[in-house]
This record gives C-alpha cells, sequence and structure tokens, in this order.
C-alpha cells in the first residue's frame, strides 16, 4: 500500500541575518522551529506572538501545521525570518490572502541590517574621543 503523501507549501523568509525554511501544511496548528515547540524555542511570548501574527491574521491558526528551520542572526530576528516565511508559505498555498498579508507588511522583507565596520572608527560610527592636544 503506498504512502499518502500531505501537500506542502514552501516559503522561504529573511530578516537581519537570519533565514527561515518554513513548510505549511494542513493540520491542527502545530508550530514547530527547530524541532521545538514554539513556546519553547522562542522563550519570550512577544515572539510567539511575532511568529503566529500571519496565521492570525488569515484565520488559519487551527488548519495548517508549521515546521520551520532558522539559521542565523539572533532570536529576535529569527522570530522575524519565520513570520516572513509563513506569510510567503500561506500566500503560495492560497493567492487570495496576498493583500490582506501585504498591508500588514508581513510579505515585505525587512531591510534594517546592522552597518558595517568602518576602518579608523571602533565600530560603524563610533570614533575615539577627540583631543586638540
Amino acid at each position: 500500500m503506498a504512502k499518502k503523501e500531505t501537500v506542502k507549501f514552501y516559503g522561504t523568509g529573511r530578516r537581519k541575518n537570519a533565514i527561515a525554511r518554513v513548510w505549511v501544511m494542513p493540520g491542527k496548528g502545530n508550530i514547530v522551529v527547530n524541532d521545538k515547540d514554539v513556546e519553547t524555542y522562542f522563550c519570550k511570548k512577544t515572539l510567539t506572538m511575532i511568529v503566529r501574527q500571519p496565521l492570525e491574521l488569515t484565520e488559519n491558526l487551527d488548519k495548517y501545521d508549521v515546521i520551520a528551520t532558522v539559521k542565523g542572526g539572533g532570536i529576535s530576528g529569527q522570530a522575524g525570518a519565520v513570520r516572513h516565511g509563513i506569510a510567503r508559505a500561506l500566500v503560495a498555498a492560497d493567492a487570495e490572502l496576498r493583500p490582506a498579508l501585504k498591508a500588514a507588511g508581513f510579505m515585505t522583507r525587512d531591510p534594517r541590517m546592522k552597518e558595517r565596520r568602518k576602518y579608523g572608527l571602533k565600530k560603524a560610527r563610533k570614533a575615539s574621543q577627540f583631543s586638540k592636544r
């Protein structure tokens, strides 16, 4: 007997230096990030809320299961990357959700990055203290 294959929808999310690979499939609303439950991976309530935002906006919280793998960046950037990936995967699943997600700003990649360090300075803009003599 052949295995029944479920339909998976894929979305890539990025934020700062974090990259998330997200698969959305029909299910009961389980969200798994790097083989851990979303509450255990993202300890803060605000970060779990950020991850759930696209599903709550489109009222699909109990209709889809989410599996995400995240690399790079910090915990906050990873949460933003997962949110971006979920939004893209939901649009792949149902194109009619795109206007609502775009209006909320979940489809746009946040371009803000850490500025590179310049030579002669201590950090990107911090210089050593000026002294006349």
